[in-house]
């Protein structure tokens, strides 16, 4: 019997070997999980009718192989899509023959057709966005980015704030035919006390230089004018527009909101009808000199993807040429009840089964999900220190092993010697 005791000590001590040996082999590997392997003893159901307490067992076995799922440290790298995962989750990953697996591995690139994919080609999943609202809910499906161009959004809109110098002479005249500023120092030549630019885009995205000219006309009273991308004559700004007035506190009493229509742009092939309100309202005329305080407008110009974030919540931001950012989709995790139920399928990948439960889905953040570390990896959880130590562990236990079955066949020669 001691033959059977002693060489299933050594194949459990192999196993554990194995173990530990595929442990130290996957180091370096990104989402790696450790494995650990759990002895059980073995007893015979009936071992020549031995009474309770002078029963010996026939040996050991590996009961299972289960896996860690702590956390790994998390690592920088300087690619955007390399995605760690802070917490609990899986990232959900679509095989290329439409079944699911799960992994930890964060390492992503994107293919010729914009989908996310892992080195395998299983694409990410997650929520989908539209014209960069994301479609949140339902069963999540591979994301795929959209790389076209932004739409450009013409100006209708723009909010200007400024001070007018309170303390600035009366312009007793201005010529829209050649703007021109005052001269302070011979107040009878007339001209424009201040002026300022903002950029408006038209139908097409075009960008046009607004110029705008503010001519004292009489103490808290300001005429405007205004000339597109600097030719032709400067207009006068429609009522109610002009003249713009202050009261006594410098504070603003008409002229501060109106609209203006622009033929102007026509000039590229935009629209000529296109109309831009205008709002001055918290501008003022204190003794202090001019300065613009507030500029902004709702247009812009078409543009490019030039670059990709993913926040911590999983939605990927992209970031265009003009400026602007949209929502591209978001990615999803997935958490099970038993981890250590999934099938392991090589390759950092897991497959649902019976004894792991069913996936439950979420964004990361929500219930008991973990965050996601964007330009971030996961390393192994693996300890080298204690990893190295098992395995000397074992190496002994095997040795050891290995020394029951030899006294045994020292005994049964000694047994043979006597006949």
């Amino acid at each position: 019997m001691a033959f059977q005791q002693g060489l299933s000590g050594l194949s459990s001590a192999s196993k554990a070997l194995d173990v530990i040996s595929n442990n130290v082999a996957n180091s370096n590997t990104i989402g790696f999980k450790a494995g650990r392997a759990e002895f059980q003893d073995v007893f015979a159901a009936a071992l020549n009718g031995a009474a309770s307490g002078v029963q010996v067992g026939i040996g050991s076995a590996i009961g299972a192989v289960t896996q860690s799922f702590s956390q790994g440290n998390i690592t920088t790298t300087n690619n955007p899509l390399d995605i760690a995962i802070n917490g609990n989750g899986f990232f959900r990953m679509a095989a290329p023959d439409g079944t699911v697996a799960y992994t930890r591995n964060g390492q992503f690139d994107v293919n010729k057709d914009g989908f996310v994919v892992n080195s395998r080609g299983f694409e990410l999943t997650g929520y989908s966005a539209v014209n960069g609202v994301i479609l949140a809910g339902g069963t999540p499906s591979p994301i795929q980015l959209d790389f076209s161009d932004v739409q450009p959004s013409p100006s209708s809109t723009m909010t200007l704030a400024m001070n007018l110098d309170s303390r600035d002479p009366v312009s007793p005249s201005f010529d829209p035919t050649n703007p021109t500023p005052l001269d302070r120092n011979n107040v009878t030549a007339g001209g424009y006390n201040f002026s300022t630019s903002a950029t408006a885009y038209d139908s097409l995205g075009n960008a046009h230089t607004l110029t705008f000219f503010f001519q004292k006309a009489s103490a808290g009273t300001w005429n405007g004018y205004y000339q597109v991308d600097g030719t032709g004559n400067a207009t006068a700004i429609p009522s109610p527009g002009s003249p713009l007035a202050f009261d006594a506190n410098g504070a603003v009493t008409s002229g501060a909101q109106f609209s203006i229509t622009f033929p102007e742009f026509a000039s590229t092939g935009a629209s000529a009808t296109q109309s831009i309100a205008f709002d001055l309202a918290d501008s003022t005329q204190f003794g202090s000199q001019f300065g613009v305080n507030t500029l902004r407008q709702d247009g812009f110009a078409s543009g490019r993807l030039t670059g990709i974030t993913i926040g911590n919540d999983g939605v990927i931001l992209g970031r265009y040429s003009n400026g602007q950012s949209r929502d591209l989709g978001q990615v999803t995790l997935a958490n099970f009840q038993s981890p250590n139920g999934l099938l392991s399928l090589g390759g950092n990948l897991w497959a649902e089964s019976s004894d792991s439960g069913q996936p439950i889905i979420g964004v990361p953040g929500s219930a008991n999900l973990g965050l996601l570390n964007a330009g971030s990896l996961e390393e192994a959880n693996v300890d080298l220190t204690a990893e190295l130590v098992q395995l000397i562990v074992q190496q002994r236990a095997y040795q050891a092993n290995a020394q029951s079955v030899r006294a045994q066949d020292q005994i049964l020669q000694t047994i043979v010697n006597l006949g």
